[in-house]
């Protein structure tokens, strides 16, 4: 019996997963990953970073994503709540453009596999949230390359946060995503 639930969302190969979750009168114990599970359901690699951030309600981190040393992402929220989305930026994808986002938290503890060739970003929900993330590349700052969280031609529907966002003078520094070409994901 598996110990983890993975479900496909509408752009093949980003997943939603749901550790079986084992809890009484002293609290819960669950597994966060494993290896042979997530390789049959699809999830095949190999995890060579692991990160963690706090952030406060409104901030808005992304969309990221690395130009080199592509990531592919498994991502979880220990403490406070978050929405999190992935963009498709792979050329040749069907869906070439099209977001997807998933409430994370640490009271639904679902996980979001985001792969390779896709923008990624979080808004916190909380007063406080702990995000944390398996990498499967390292990070390479001369690689950083984004899409504005606001971008009209993705168009992310972000939830109301209660406040206004607060993102990095980085962030407001990215290229339009229709102004990029993606060259760089054509072989994802």
């Amino acid at each position: 019996m598996g110990k983890f639930t993975f479900t496909q969302t509408e752009i093949p190969g980003v997943v939603v997963i749901e550790p079986q979750v084992f809890g009484d009168d002293r609290g819960y114990f669950m597994e966060t990953y494993q290896k042979d599970q997530f390789a049959e359901a699809g999830i095949d690699k190999e995890f060579v970073q692991d990160n963690q951030s706090r952030s406060t309600r409104g901030v808005l981190r992304g969309l990221h994503f690395q130009k080199n040393h592509t990531q592919g992402k498994l991502v979880r929220v220990t403490k406070g709540e978050v929405y999190d989305v992935a963009v498709d930026c792979r050329p040749h994808s069907a869906t070439f453009g099209k977001w997807v986002g998933v409430t994370l938290s640490e009271e639904n503890k679902k996980m979001f596999y985001i792969p390779e060739g896709f923008a990624h970003g979080f808004l916190v929900l909380s007063d406080v949230a702990e995000f944390c993330y398996k990498c499967t590349d390292v990070y390479d700052p001369t690689s950083e390359g984004g899409i504005p969280y606001d971008d009209p031609t993705v168009n992310v529907q972000w939830p109301d946060c209660g406040c206004e966002h607060k993102t990095s003078a980085k962030d407001k520094l990215h290229e339009s995503f229709a102004a990029q070409k993606f060259e760089f994901f054509e072989k994802w």
